[in-house]
């Protein structure tokens, strides 16, 4: 009776296994606005890697592929190169319970010889590579949190549009030989000047109209962004990161909210060294042998952070202070905050000064500041408490 029991036993658990075991397939997808190549690369290491063909690049048409492709028994693994078509595809396979990553272009290896490049050879490149373990995904945000990083970033291109208006103004007067002798550009008395300016042919007169039409319609678009920013942020999950970046000197709601939005959760980087490779705020370097050589910034992640550290660290080089408007935001953040604000104003201006002693040049100080200020962040924002999304 007992050998019958052991006998069952064993049948039992043979029939468990096989029925448990599952298969692997790797999708490579090479992802374009009207067409979608598609790979498949076999689980194990000689699995074959094969060409499933080129589909539209609607939802509906690659789920029914990825049904074919899956079923019982099989687990699929599926990976795309970010691009101009977002992360819908990849919050659509979330909800359909399949593994998807998507990668960095810049971050997918190449073969150096490789001197051919297709759809249909980067789908097979991406299926092997995510086969053998070689690819890293990116942090994908949240869809609330794309739509704050979406405004934040519009009302950066709104800037750079009345940045690039004023300048038109400027030289259009310049090539007719009209120079503003006041002592600032596009105060209140520059802007009185240019109303009144009176010029000698209707043509000019008509330009001059028409950019100062284009730059008041840009100043109101900023605006209407400033009160969409103020308006949004305050129901976002991470507003108790952004109230506690605004305890820093020079981090107002706009430069804040760019911060949190354009970095997410900074508990995903496990070292303010990350942080910094994150922002493209490190050295490149360039090192065989003996010789290690170090060269500029890698520029490499995110511009747009990078961009407003840097505007923030402009303060730094003023004398320490807490100035009336700081005041009022650290008002209700604990103390540790305005602690840590203090310190960081103390810190960056003794930095930042004894570089300027020594004879080194404003971007580079400016750039060591915003490498220091990443870390500070780091620091900060790992003790906020942020609801999940």
């Amino acid at each position: 009776m007992d050998e019958a029991g052991a006998l069952t036993t064993t049948e039992t658990t043979k029939n468990e296994d096989k029925h448990m075991r599952t298969k692997d397939k790797f999708v490579g997808l090479d992802v374009h606005k009207d067409t979608t190549v598609l790979a498949v690369a076999e689980g194990g290491r000689d699995g074959e890697v094969r060409l499933y063909g080129t589909l539209s690049s609607d939802l509906h048409a690659l789920e029914n592929v990825l049904r074919k492709l899956g079923g019982p028994g099989v687990r699929l693994h599926v990976v795309y190169e970010a691009g101009p078509t977002g992360y819908v595809l990849y919050r659509r396979l979330q909800q359909l319970k399949i593994e998807c990553i998507v990668v960095a272009p810049s971050r997918t290896p190449v073969p150096k010889g490789q001197r051919q490049k297709t759809d249909r050879r980067d789908a097979l490149m991406l299926a092997r590579l995510h086969r053998a373990g070689e690819l890293t995904g990116i942090h994908v945000p949240d869809a609330v949190d794309e739509s704050i990083r979406d405004l934040t970033r519009a009302r950066a291109d709104a800037v750079h549009d009345l940045t690039r208006a004023k300048q038109r103004l400027k030289s259009f007067l310049l090539r007719q030989g009209y120079r503003y002798k006041g002592k600032a550009n596009w105060s209140a008395p520059h802007q009185r000047y240019l109303r009144e300016l009176v010029l000698p042919l209707p043509a000019l007169k008509a330009v001059l109209e028409e950019c100062l039409l284009a730059m008041d319609q840009t100043t109101q678009r900023v605006q209407r962004f400033d009160e969409l920013i103020e308006a949004q942020v305050p129901r976002w999950r991470m507003y108790p990161a952004v109230q506690a970046l605004m305890c820093l000197r020079g981090f107002q709601l706009t430069a804040a909210a760019v911060l949190v939005a354009e970095l997410g959760d900074v508990r995903r980087f496990e070292h303010p060294r990350h942080l910094m490779a994150f922002l493209g705020l490190i050295p490149s370097e360039h090192s065989s042998g003996e010789s290690r050589k170090l060269g500029g910034i890698t520029k490499s992640g995110n511009a747009h952070a990078r961009w407003i550290l840097a505007e923030v660290v402009q303060h730094a080089l003023h004398p320490p202070k807490v100035s009336k408007e700081l005041s009022a935001r650290q008002e209700g953040q604990p103390s540790a905050y305005r602690e840590l604000s203090w310190k960081v104003q103390t810190r960056l201006h003794k930095r930042g000064w004894h570089l300027l002693q020594r004879g080194v040049i404003k971007p580079k100080v400016t750039i060591a500041l915003a490498r220091e200020m990443s870390g500070h962040v780091w620091a900060l924002l790992r003790e906020v408490p942020v609801a999940q999304a």
